[in-house]
């Protein structure tokens, strides 16, 4: 059974102590740095399928960290994989030549495994643990949290909503039909501790107070044995199928909202690097979020649906983390994540983009809640400090 701690605001830098430093990622060589009319050829081209050169610009081996085992969620960055790829079981990692569009682009992609794999250390502790590591999976609230000790600017956005949800019985609720409503009937809400949502639909009065119990520890045993009287956090790609059809005790649907559709408008995954790397590597990332903007578009267009999950469930067995990852669960998944406009374009149509009006909600939010908290925000930070748009090609787009 799943236990999904991805959802927690961590201290990084605490996390980040557990791990030593690795060889630095591959240097671009300046002198190949691209003028603006190439970038834009090199852009189109992405998108078009011609064949792309990464090599020169982007390190060698592009290593992206991810925030949880293999699961579909993920499946924009396995559609960069090739079919000859590398597992390494021992560090959760698999490595293979970065396809665009079916064309070799010259340079490797490591997509490493989060959770367990990394004691449970966020992406972005785990970015500047190992300078060999390009990207990783940052959510806005994270990088407003570690804005002072683990900076990023986000360069991509893989989901437009977070996947996260609170879940509950429809039988034992009829009436509710979202988490305000269940702020209303007074039900025990069961989360992971830590999580800023939380603290949000708690001053918003959403929720009260008295009505949140962080004792959730991933599994469904108090749910099922309280007989539906509780709500619970969970992940709407996953827990819905996982209760309802793997659950032997429970068996039945469950009802859920979104966090994002509650009020909490968060970019969750999002593909961040560096501060510095985003000047850097200005060059190699101008060609390199076309490409992952297309492989999302050819992921979910269904063009590379049944290669990923194949790719998703043969490495969950060779990692064998103790992550239970079924067939049936990887196509609710995918199914849900464009059922629930979980993956889909922006406001303005276009895949991956960040919505400066939206950045500057969630930051508007949390801030206070940092404040309360005792977490430090970078002096001067704004919303625009935390993403850019520049290297999106504004022709792609998933079309829902």
């Amino acid at each position: 059974m799943r236990v999904h701690l991805k959802s927690g605001i961590v201290v990084a830098g605490i996390a980040a102590t557990a791990f030593t430093l690795s060889a630095c990622s591959s240097e671009a060589d300046p002198e190949t740095s691209e003028t603006p009319e190439a970038e834009a050829t090199s852009s189109v081209a992405a998108a078009s399928g011609d064949a792309v050169d990464l090599s020169g610009v982007c390190p060698a081996d592009i290593k992206i960290q991810t925030d949880w085992n293999p699961e579909m969620e993920h499946g924009h960055l396995y559609a960069m994989l090739g079919d000859e790829y590398e597992v390494d079981a021992n560090n959760k990692s698999v490595t293979g030549p970065l396809i665009a569009s079916g064309e070799d682009t010259g340079v490797d992609i490591t997509i490493l495994s989060g959770g367990p794999a990394v004691g449970y250390a966020q992406p972005n502790a785990q970015l500047y643990s190992d300078p060999s590591i390009f990207m990783a999976y940052v959510g806005t609230d994270e990088a407003i949290a570690h804005s002072t000790d683990l900076p990023t600017v986000s360069v991509f956005q893989p989901l437009e909503k977070d996947p996260q949800m609170i879940m509950w019985d429809p039988a034992t609720y009829p009436d509710v039909a979202s988490i305000a409503d269940l702020g209303e009937a007074g039900t025990t809400v069961r989360v992971f501790p830590g999580g800023v949502y939380i603290d949000y639909f708690v001053g918003a009065g959403i929720l009260s107070a008295d009505q949140v119990d962080t004792t959730y520890d991933g599994t469904p045993a108090v749910f099922v044995s309280e007989a539906g009287k509780i709500a619970q956090q969970g992940f709407a790609s996953a827990e819905p199928y996982i209760y309802e059809n793997e659950v032997d005790a429970w068996g039945k649907p469950v009802a859920y909202e979104l966090i994002n559709d509650a009020g909490f408008p968060k970019y969750a995954a999002s593909m961040s690097v560096r501060p510095a790397d985003v000047t850097e590597y200005a060059d190699c990332l101008t060609q390199l979020v076309p490409i992952m903007q297309q492989a999302e578009v050819d992921y979910y267009d269904g063009t590379l649906k049944d290669s990923v999950k194949d790719l998703v469930l043969e490495l969950v067995d060779a990692y064998d983390t103790g992550w239970v990852y079924s067939a049936e669960v990887a196509d609710y998944s995918f199914d849900t994540m464009i059922a629930d406009g979980i993956a889909g374009d922006g406001p303005d149509g276009v895949l991956g983009t960040f919505d400066a009006d939206r950045v500057a909600e969630l930051f508007s939010i949390v801030d206070p809640i940092f404040t309360e908290q005792g977490i430090e925000i970078a002096d001067g930070l704004t919303p625009e400090d935390l993403y850019t748009n520049e290297f999106i090609d504004e022709s792609i787009s998933l079309g829902f």
